[in-house]
């Protein structure tokens, strides 16, 4: 096959621009900078240290704008028609907030052919956690105060909707909206009012039952019964604004809402 100087000069810039695309964004995505931003919060999110995304993006500052597009190491996912953003972080081991995250995704509508990426997963790197590994760093008194919550919350339910309750904490201390441990945020003050009725009326302090210690384990180790939930209330409750909240999960008389 004859190929043209013209050709011939195209494929060997395009090939020159691969060779030199740096190794540690081949499996990159392009992720966009939003308000409140820093490099560190975006490292932190990816799992890659800030001065590799500053030298693949030939930044030489830190300073970024909201807008902004970063490459990023990160594979992605291509929508099917029966995923939910909480489907793809189930079957990746990743956090429904740090999807939401990366992606700017904050609905709940995605659609079959749309690229979500994967925040902290590269091919080959296996940084998708095992099934038995905890979700979050736990000890023994956390795994005591989680369960008495579950047995103040959700004693008489189904067992599914005491790992959900376990869950909902599990998720708010990933969300970089609440705190970041078991206990601040069970003792988590609002406007002056504690988070969880329990705390505020004193049946935090009742002994947890044998099913909410084994739910409050499974939760920490990825259970997620919720479905990304970070609050939940039971079916009589009047409260407008948790109503008006996208339901994730029923159980029992559990509503679990994002």
């Amino acid at each position: 096959m004859i190929i043209s100087k013209r050709k011939a000069k195209a494929f060997l810039i395009g090939l020159l621009v691969f060779l030199t695309v740096p190794s540690s964004i081949v499996n990159a995505a392009s992720y966009t900078v939003t308000s409140g931003d820093s490099l560190y919060s975006i490292g932190k999110l990816f799992n890659t240290p800030r001065s590799t995304i500053m030298k693949d993006n030939s930044l030489s500052s830190e300073v970024i704008y909201p807008g902004q597009k970063l490459n990023v190491p990160s594979d992605t996912y291509t929508v099917k028609s029966e995923d939910t953003l909480y489907l793809i972080g189930k079957k990746y081991k990743l956090s429904l907030f740090s999807l939401r995250k990366a992606n700017n995704q904050w609905g709940n509508m995605i659609y079959p052919g749309q690229k979500i990426i994967l925040p902290g997963i590269v091919s080959g790197n296996n940084q998708v956690s095992p099934q038995n590994k905890a979700v979050i760093v736990y000890t023994a008194s956390d795994v005591d105060l989680l369960a008495r919550l579950i047995t103040a919350e959700a004693d008489g339910e189904p067992y599914n909707a005491k790992v959900g309750v376990g869950g909902v904490v599990v998720n708010r201390i990933l969300d970089s909206r609440f705190p970041n441990s078991i206990s601040a945020v069970i003792y988590q003050k609002s406007d002056g009012f504690y988070q969880f009725e329990p705390v505020e009326n004193g049946w935090i302090h009742k002994p947890a039952s044998a099913d909410a210690k084994k739910a409050a384990y499974d939760a920490l180790h990825g259970n997620d019964q919720s479905r990304g939930a970070v609050f939940y209330f039971d079916d009589s409750a009047t409260n407008k604004w948790l109503w008006s909240k996208p339901i994730t999960a029923k159980i029992g008389r559990m509503i679990f809402v994002y």
